[in-house]
């Protein structure tokens, strides 16, 4: 990928984390050029894209400075804690999803990635082989907690990257949906108070209005994820029993925590005895040469439950997860005894082959590598096709890119009107119980760029554009309909 991209990601999470404040002035084209190593037109191409994004200004004769009112736009300008006492998300996002099922559609509100980049064959053949040779014990090897080679392997796995779990404490799940389910029934009961993060994923609100919780969305900054300040603060307010986030690749911000906030993050919900549910199923799609670990590292209690599956990074149709359930592992064993009895037996079977016989190891590396230039290669693509006064985050690893349209633009329109074009989004209302990112949406950079999802691209943009115009117009006739004294 072209060099200026990766000081443009660079200065983005300055400018975030305010080491750049709004009104700073950048260095020169020449400093930045000699501090970076990279030519004068390599960082002014950066700056250009900056400016194309509203992140910076170009003044004649004084170069590049901060745009001086980014901070208004920003999210954590939102309040520190919304409260929602009755979820009601399920009716829009059955809608959202149910829209993005035709064939002909340019997926870029679909939620797993490319599945032409999973190793179909290679899976049909451990699929194949299970089936062959089914025991006649399966249905009883296979009951809660599920497999128990499985369970090993997963064991493993998080023990080469020093995460210590027993096999014991691993439920095998039906995806990784179930597992998440699961941990809020095991600590919750109707009623009860749960965190979670402003923005998002959605399929935590729809668990939380099925099973008839209450939520506290904390607000969560684009780059340095939830803000630990404002968690206490709903701590110390209101009785929480879990708190349910993602602290690797968020979906749909795309942020990883840093490791010592996530020793922060544990031991503040150790203190106040709140149970953490860990939906960690990005966490394999980091970037190449730069792996994550969960919070769960951190837990000496067993009060983490993890949760993660292989729908994102290996094959989605199985819909086989799990949950490092810590202390509440038979708990949780007993009730999905009594929900779904037991994950399929020749699903299980099927992974547990191709995780002995196969190198997912390759499959991963070779997956990392080619979401990485793929969301690189959209994010160029988005930073040339919409209009000025689009704010474009794309995060290391995973697939997702966050776009804040301008305040008053309302994605759920520009959603209605792309889908008359064939071209499906997330729109920011899926991701929040409050109205603060109803003009953000959430893109799937996945698939390959091809003449159809570039044109869906450009499609997009002068959607995006054609709403600005409409909204400048309404807020014109606003202006004009004001009582003159």
């Amino acid at each position: 990928m072209a060099k200026y991209e990766d000081l443009v990601y660079q200065l983005k999470r300055q400018i975030k984390s305010g080491v750049w404040r709004a009104g700073d002035k950048l260095p020169s084209l020449r400093k930045q050029s000699e501090h970076s190593g990279l030519s004068l037109m390599t960082v002014l191409h950066a700056y250009q894209v900056l400016e194309s994004q509203g992140y910076v200004v170009s003044q004649a004769r004084s170069g590049y400075r901060v745009t001086p009112e980014l901070k208004e736009t920003e999210p954590h300008r939102h309040i520190a804690v919304s409260l929602t006492e009755k979820v009601d998300i399920n009716d829009f996002v059955f809608e959202v999803l149910q829209a993005g099922r035709n064939p002909y559609m340019v997926n870029f509100g679909f939620a797993y990635p490319d599945p032409s980049l999973y190793p179909r064959q290679q899976v049909n053949r451990s699929l194949m082989s299970a089936a062959r040779n089914l025991p006649i014990s399966s249905t009883f090897d296979n009951l809660p907690p599920g497999n128990e080679e499985l369970r090993t392997i997963l064991a493993k796995r998080y023990a080469t990257k020093g995460v210590n779990i027993s096999p014991e404490e691993i439920v095998i799940t039906a995806g990784a949906l179930e597992a998440l389910n699961l941990s809020l029934q095991v600590c919750t009961k109707p009623g009860d108070w749960v965190v979670v993060e402003s923005p998002t994923f959605y399929g935590a609100l729809q668990s939380l209005e099925r099973l008839g919780l209450k939520a506290l969305s904390v607000r969560t900054d684009t780059i340095a994820g939830i803000d630990l300040d404002a968690l206490e603060k709903a701590l110390q307010s209101h009785d929480v029993k879990a708190c349910w986030l993602m602290s690797n690749h968020q979906n749909p911000l795309g942020f990883t925590l840093t490791l010592e906030k996530k020793q922060s993050l544990n031991d503040l919900l150790n203190r106040y005895n709140v149970a953490l549910i860990e939906d960690d199923v990005y966490g394999e799609l980091y970037q190449e040469g730069s792996p994550v670990m969960p919070v769960k590292q951190f837990d000496q209690t067993g009060n983490v439950m993890l949760c993660s599956s292989f729908s994102k990074s290996l094959v989605s149709g199985f819909r086989i997860g799990w949950v490092a359930a810590g202390k509440r592992a038979l708990e949780m064993q007993k009730l999905q005894l009594m929900s779904t009895l037991a994950t399929s037996a020749p699903i299980q079977l099927a992974l547990t082959d191709y995780l002995s016989k196969c190198n997912y190891e390759t499959h991963l590396k070779q997956l990392r590598k080619k979401l990485h230039e793929r969301k690189r290669q959209m994010e160029c693509l988005l930073t040339k096709y919409l209009p000025s006064g689009v704010n474009i985050t794309s995060q290391q690893g995973g697939y997702f890119i966050w776009v804040e349209l301008p305040l008053g633009i309302d994605s759920v329109d520009v959603f209605h009107a792309a889908i008359k074009q064939n071209i499906s989004i997330a729109p920011g209302k899926m991701f929040s119980v409050t109205e603060h990112y109803n003009h953000c949406m959430r893109l799937n950079a996945s698939f390959a760029l091809n003449d159809k999802t570039v044109q869906a691209i450009i499609t997009l943009g002068q959607i995006i554009s054609e709403c600005m115009v409409v909204n400048a117009s309404k807020n014109e006739q606003l202006r004009n309909n004001e009582p003159k004294f």
